[in-house]
């Protein structure tokens, strides 16, 4: 199974660039990493109000970023995708369906509340349109559906690694370690690199974060140190984009520029035109 994972849906970085380029022909790179770290945000709150367990969130971010690394933004609109991918999520990691009637609401409350910043109307989307576009994303990920998330390896490296250390500030490593790989997310990482080596980077620099000493325990691990630096330099390319990015300010001026999906004068729904 995880052949067929690594095959078909780890990337190659010219790639998704290439599949890009109708975007970034009017949004820079960094507009256009904005706009994926907005909605990889929405998908995190929309999850939070619906209290999924964050595998739910994680899988529902990576569908979402499936989706736009074979697609243009203006194929289904970024705002309908996120909630359909928190929908499939849900199901795909026995959840539960969330009914509904509730997740049209908690979009409509979160993007009152939460997105106003960004959204000056209500969510415009109904459910028929979520159970439509959820037919897209099925058919595009060709139904291989099942995700490898960084969370298991990360722990069982991270209690490895504490057994080794005689289990000195192993706690604090993890819960460091777990947060970073949230972050990574908000990156292209998921489809670049396994599971694991980012699982791997995310422990290595909270061990250097924490200044303790990994060395040894890296080197007996015989794993590629050069991929765990290159995962690391997007994670800390993030971080650096984080320092001046101030999403409620900027966020408003990058959106109108986003391609907009072409739209059917005889249905209230903007889909793929081709």
């Amino acid at each position: 199974m995880f052949y067929t994972y690594s095959q078909q849906w780890l990337l190659d970085r010219q790639d998704i660039l290439r599949e890009r380029q109708a975007d970034l022909k009017v949004l820079t790179e960094e507009e256009y990493q904005k706009i994926m770290i907005f909605f990889a945000n929405l998908i995190q709150v929309l999850g939070e109000a619906l209290k999924v367990r964050q595998q739910v969130i994680a899988t529902a971010t990576v569908y979402f970023k499936r989706f736009y690394a074979r697609n243009s933004l203006k194929a289904i609109d970024p705002l309908l995708m996120s909630p359909t991918c928190i929908f499939l999520a849900s199901k795909v990691e026995e959840f539960g369906v969330i009914s509904n009637t509730r997740l049209i609401s908690t979009c409509q409350n979160v993007i009152k509340n939460k997105f106003q910043y960004a959204y000056a109307s209500e969510f415009p989307y109904r459910i028929q349109n979520i159970l439509e576009c959820e037919f897209y994303l099925l058919e595009m990920m060709d139904c291989c559906l099942i995700l490898f998330h960084p969370y298991r390896p990360l722990m069982q490296y991270a209690a490895d690694l504490a057994k080794e250390e005689s289990g000195q500030g192993s706690e604090t490593v993890l819960q460091l370690s777990w947060r970073i790989v949230n972050d990574s997310l908000r990156t292209d990482l998921p489809l670049l690199y396994p599971p694991f080596m980012i699982a791997l980077a995310c422990l290595h620099m909270a061990c250097v974060i924490q200044q303790k000493d990994c060395k040894q325990w890296f080197a007996e691990l015989s794993v590629d140190m050069d991929k765990i630096l290159e995962i690391t330099k997007h994670i800390l390319a993030l971080y650096e984009l984080w320092k001046s990015y101030d999403e409620k300010k900027e966020i408003n001026a990058i959106l109108p520029k986003m391609p907009k999906p072409k739209t059917s004068p005889s249905r209230f729904f903007p889909f793929m035109m081709y």
